[in-house]
């Protein structure tokens, strides 16, 4: 439990969840047979960017300060 509430995964998982929303975007603007493809990409990158998020609170909550 500890590793999935260290500051460091928390950060690599927000900078990966961002980085994948910015390639689908620049995916889907470059050609419409990627789209389905780009739009797939979009939502992985938003739900690894909320799995940071909830860590980040479920770490809040478990810290001892």
């Amino acid at each position: 439990m500890e590793l999935l509430t260290d500051r460091t995964t928390i950060i690599a998982l927000a900078i990966a969840g961002a980085c994948l929303a910015t390639a689908g975007s620049l995916l889907r603007s470059r050609s419409r047979n990627t789209a389905r493809l780009a739009h797939l990409i979009v939502w992985v990158g938003y739900l690894v960017s909320l799995t940071s998020v909830a860590l980040f609170v479920a770490a809040g909550f478990l810290s001892n300060r």
